[in-house]
């Protein structure tokens, strides 16, 4: 065996590549290729008993040829000219759980006149011819239903999908979309990009070009002889089949780019087809290799900026002067291999965009992520909730506004509007949105054609914004142009209306500008009110119709109407205040050298902070009972060092003694000399000041070593008091620098701990647990960015507790990013030592949720004994249900709060029923 098979063999990238491949293509099977040709047969059958010359009017779909604005749409109907099966089946390409065959069917001349490219009369009678079909197929019983879509959500543009009567096994939910083509129909000059071919479309009374109006004729002219170009091409070798079907998954799990806007199949085979003609792909390429170089190609090739063109074959390429006009009309151009058409014709820049970040983003995968970012680029799920910061839906169901001007002219009212909410909040939001993508989908599966488009806003758009950085999200005054520039300042006042206004800052300037009050606690709110005031006051929309996904967990960190983090700034206060206290301590035999705080409120993680209570001050405060006054005060514990001494005990319980001693001095010094109330025990003493009681614990550095007691027949490793101490000191270190970098990481724990807490896990998934999963969502966040939302946060957070592999991966935590491979090895001896020793009963692995960080690298503090098998597998069960639920609260037409509150302050039923033994 030659080194490159041994290595083909043993490569895991390769070898997940080839199961993946397993997993997700639709193989061509003896009774697949049956139930395709059986279908087929049955449609060609049905379309051959229609009769020839039979009349057809506007009457079978009078909606749809009144919304377009067609007239003269009356033809004779004839048999079409051609069968052919296209698409990814024809190239043996189909990527589940999407099984379905595309059937061309060749437009017959007889049925259009020469200028029916002219006012939407070709997209009408393309409908009516479908119509005539449909009403054919659903008559027979080869059909078990007939519905109606559209070609990449355009809904001039509809295709039929046709279910057979007969199901299988082997292709669940099977479909053929019958989609017709018009080759040689009209003359391709007359649909030249510059042209004017729908009358209405004009400006001031002088026509404007319809590039895009043409280029959905030209598509439908050229898609067989484009079909049969992929096939050739892709046929070529066995990897590029591959290489498509990867991209396939790639694509579809990422929303914000396999949509109408973007990319679809149909485009990355000929993106494929266009690498190979340029020799940027060879066949001695492997699949995961040609990924890599068309995901490339897609983030840096420079190629994009004057458009891609397939190298002419023995005939004229296209000039200069028409890669003008194709950049004129087309902010992404990929040409066919005729020259004819933009096959991007969709594509818009803010899509292409996202395209280019997502290919680079998975690169980055690639390259930094372990097993070479497989499970960043294949498995994870790249949607709109989880992509995006902030999500807004616009409900426009019954909004005349949409289609004032008209449903079809050059360019679809939709998406039109899409473009239109992009401008406004690209405008209202400025420098704090790093992107902003809005997409509309408008083709549901029990549309009704013949009712016309009107009923397509059903569905809501969708709004999807990544947050550039915090500190521009929480800025509360926006400043705008300069008063001296009266143009710029009189557009600003027209945009923001009452909102603007003029102010002179500390620098002198006297500009325009936009004012956000907001509490400290309430910041993340800025940009709400932002997004609320822009499209209320441009869009004329209600406020009940404009629905973001801001603030709705925020219920569950309330205590009353204010979330207790607002008095951090006195807990903090009082903290530095104590810890100089302690500082100046001088009547104890050693000093103190060190003072940190242990609780999580100190590093805002804590779901309910304490507030101030009266009763928790010094002695001379007397503060003025309110009737509702807690009767019990929440400690936040503290720990002190002291200066190094050679003079103490070597016994563990004498060190304990000690401690006692030096807790009980300093608590009469703090109340001796500033006259603070404390109380001592033989463990700690509580000290009260400013509202709060901390509980001061001593670290001993002798007291650090490992204590092993025997259990049976098994060593049991215990901690002593000093050991906890120590790791609770360095946990609480690492998290309060993670909170500094990431302000939003607070929140998002809080609620994942409310969570916890309201599902009844907190017993078996400690808090320090929690602050690590979600640091882990932070520090690697790849395929994503970093988290700038607390629904988005926690969404993920719930999403890894649900898809990590926890059986066969440790989850390493290297919060401050110093690991090297000798760390990451000492990590993976400590897992595999902890899987092996339970080899033979899988539900006695410990521990079940392996978490190492930089003070704990065999998982030995928070999650030694709990959670078990058990207790992880309900915890994934019902993380996994809450994600569902939270994803289907953000994307679809939810409103009701309560909803929202059973997310997570009430147990989520999990997908499958899991009880633990008792």
């Amino acid at each position: 065996m030659d080194a490159d098979t041994t290595v083909t063999l043993t490569d895991p990238m390769d070898y997940k590549v080839e199961e993946l491949l397993k997993e997700v293509h639709f193989a061509r099977a003896p009774a697949i290729t049956k139930l395709v040709d059986d279908t087929v047969s049955a449609v060609r059958k049905s379309i051959s008993k229609i009769p020839d010359a039979f009349p057809v009017t506007a009457d079978l779909a009078p909606g749809f040829v009144r919304d377009i604005g067609a007239d003269k749409v009356e033809f004779k109907f004839n048999k079409p000219k051609t069968f052919k099966i296209g698409g990814s089946y024809s190239i043996n390409c189909v990527v589940k759980p999407a099984v379905n065959v595309d059937l061309f069917v060749g437009l017959p001349k007889e049925c259009f006149h020469e200028k029916d490219y002219l006012n939407h009369r070709y997209h009408a009678k393309r409908c009516l011819y479908l119509c005539v079909i449909k009403k054919h197929l659903k008559s027979s019983p080869s059909f078990d239903k007939v519905e109606w879509s559209a070609m990449q959500n355009e809904a001039r543009k509809p295709v039929l999908v046709v279910y057979p009567a007969v199901k299988s096994v082997e292709a669940p939910g099977f479909f053929v979309r019958i989609i017709p083509t018009a080759a040689s129909l009209f003359n391709i000059a007359k649909l030249n990009l510059k042209r004017n071919n729908v009358r209405a479309f004009n400006q001031d009374g002088i026509p404007r070009a319809t590039p895009k109006y043409n280029s959905s004729i030209l598509e439908d002219m050229f898609l067989e002889d484009n079909a049969e170009y992929v096939e050739k091409t892709i046929s070529r070798w066995k990897e590029l089949g591959e290489a498509l079907i990867l991209l396939k998954v790639w694509a579809r799990q990422r929303s914000s780019i396999y949509v109408h806007d973007c990319l679809n199949g149909y485009l990355i085979s000929i993106l494929l087809s266009y690498l190979v003609s340029l020799d940027k792909i060879n066949n001695s390429m492997k699949a995961l290799q040609i990924l890599r170089v068309v995901l490339d190609f897609i983030a840096t090739s420079k190629l994009w900026n004057r458009g891609l063109y397939f190298p002419p074959k023995g005939q004229i390429g296209v000039s200069k002067e028409e890669k003008l006009q194709y950049k004129e009309a087309f902010p992404v151009v990929i040409c066919d291999p005729s020259a004819q058409v933009n096959l991007a014709f969709r594509m818009t820049s803010v899509g292409f965009c996202e395209l280019q970040d997502e290919a680079a983003s998975t690169l980055q995968c690639m390259d930094k992520c372990g097993d070479g970012g497989f499970e960043e680029t294949f498995l994870t799920k790249i949607d709109f909730p989880a992509k995006y910061d902030y999500c807004v839906r616009l409900n426009l169901r019954g909004h005349t506004e949409v289609h004032a001007l008209g449903f079809c002219l050059d360019d679809e009212c939709w998406r039109l509007y899409e473009q239109k909410v992009h401008s406004l909040l690209n405008q209202g939001l400025v420098d704090r949105a790093k992107s902003i993508r809005v997409t509309w989908r408008n083709s549901p599966s029990e549309w009704n054609i013949e009712n016309g488009l009107a009923v397509l806003d059903r569905e809501p758009l969708l709004v999807g914004i990544s947050v550039s950085s915090l500190e521009k999200l929480f800025r509360i005054v926006d400043i705008g142009p300069n008063a001296e520039n009266k143009e710029e300042a009189l557009r600003f006042r027209k945009f923001w209306g009452e909102k603007a206004e003029l102010r002179r800052f500390k620098d002198g300037t006297i500009a325009e500008s936009t004012v956000w009050e907001s509490e400290q606690w309430t910041r993340h709110l800025i940009l709400k009110g932002i997004i609320e005031y822009v499209l209320l006051r441009h869009l004329s929309l209600s406020k009940e119709n404009v629905v973001q996904i801001v603030d709705q967990l925020d219920f569950s960190l309330l205590h009353g109407a204010k979330d207790l983090v607002s008095f951090s700034a006195s807990l903090l206060e009082a903290f530095e205040v104590l810890s100089k206290r302690l500082h100046l301590i001088e009547d104890i035999p050693l000093k103190i050298s060190s003072v940190q705080p242990l609780d999580s409120a100190f590093r805002f993680t804590s779901v309910f902070p304490p507030e101030p209570h009266p009763l928790a001050n010094e002695r001379h405060t007397v503060s003025r009972l309110h009737k509702l006054t807690p009767s019990c005060i929440q400690p936040l514990e503290v720990m002190i060092q002291l200066e190094g001494s050679g003079n103490w005990p070597m016994d563990h319980v004498a060190i304990e003694k000690t401690k006692s001693a030096f807790l009980i001095k300093i608590g009469e010094s703090l109340q001796n000399r500033w006259g603070m109330t404390c109380s001592a025990t033989e463990d700690d003493a509580d000290i009260f000041m400013s509202g709060y009681a901390f509980r001061l614990k001593i670290l001993h550095e002798r007291g650090l070593s490992l204590v092993k007691s025997e259990n049976g027949n098994k060593a049991k490793r215990v901690y002593s008091t000093d050991k906890i101490l120590f790791i609770r000191g360095q946990h609480a270190s690492m998290i309060n620098g993670l909170q500094g970098r990431y302000p939003v990481f607070g929140p998002v724990v809080r609620v994942a701990k409310r969570w916890a807490a309201s599902h009844l896990f907190s017993a078996c998934l400690v808090e320090e647990a929690v602050e690590l999963l979600v640091a882990y969502l932070f520090l690697k966040p790849l395929p994503f960015n970093v988290p700038c939302s607390r629904v988005t946060g926690f969404l993920r957070f719930l999403r890894l507790l649900a898809e990590y592999d926890w059986t066969f991966s440790a989850l390493v935590v290297d919060i401050n990013n110093d690991f090297g491979p000798e760390d990451f090895k000492v990590i993976n001896d400590n897992f595999m030592s902890s899987r092996k020793a339970s080899e033979e009963n899988v539900q006695n692995v410990n521990p079940a949720l392996f978490l190492a960080t930089a003070y704990d690298k065999a998982s030995e503090a928070w999650t030694t004994c709990s959670p078990n098998f058990t207790e992880l597998k309900r915890l994934v069960a019902y993380a996994r249900s809450s994600a569902n639920l939270l994803t289907k609260l953000i994307l679809e037409d939810q409103t009701d709060s309560c909803r929202w509150e059973g997310q997570v302050t009430l147990p989520t039923s999990p997908s499958f029923p899991v009880r633990s033994k008792q």
